[in-house]
């Protein structure tokens, strides 16, 4: 007989019947680490599957999503920051949006100061943009019955895709 290291109950076999925790926990090697990886990214939950979806019917899917069943896609700010960090990994490595925005006169300014950042930090920009987007889209469309955090959920999908396109 052992006991749960969680709760202290007697446990005969491999699980504690009172909590669930294993009695023995396996040893961390490559696969286990593999497997948090994937987890954290939601690669279990098919994050292929949700980018194509999204490509193919985004209205209709995300309006499944918000209305129906949020178990077929990942997670939206998952979704959000996993397309934040490939367009940032890309944006770095290939420099595809360096010189977007001409400051002119204003290279010493605030102004061009917040730009440089926007753009070498652009999916990160997009995570906090969408905050305020849904913020005026709910104030501009209040008639209609969704509300700030729903209209969240949209954003976070069309801004991550938006970003992997």
């Amino acid at each position: 007989m052992n006991n749960c290291k969680n709760c202290k109950t007697e446990v005969n076999q491999n699980y504690c019947p009172n909590c669930g925790i294993p009695i023995t926990l396996p040893r961390i090697n490559g696969r286990y680490i593999f497997k948090e990886i994937t987890s954290v990214l939601n690669f279990d939950k098919g994050i292929l599957f949700t980018v194509k979806e999204l490509l193919i019917r985004p209205g209709q899917n995300v309006k499944h999503f918000i209305h129906e069943d949020r178990n077929r896609f990942v997670k939206p700010l998952i979704f959000i920051i996993i397309c934040s960090l490939i367009y940032s990994v890309a944006q770095h490595l290939l420099h595809f949006e360096d010189g977007y925005v001409d400051y002119g006169e204003l290279e010493e300014s605030a102004v061009a100061k917040i730009f440089d950042w926007i753009q070498a930090n652009y999916g990160y920009a997009n995570i906090m943009m969408a905050v305020v987007i849904a913020m005026w889209i709910k104030l501009f469309f209040r008639k209609y019955n969704y509300n700030f955090f729903e209209i969240l959920i949209l954003l976070c999908f069309v801004m991550g895709v938006s970003m992997l396109i």
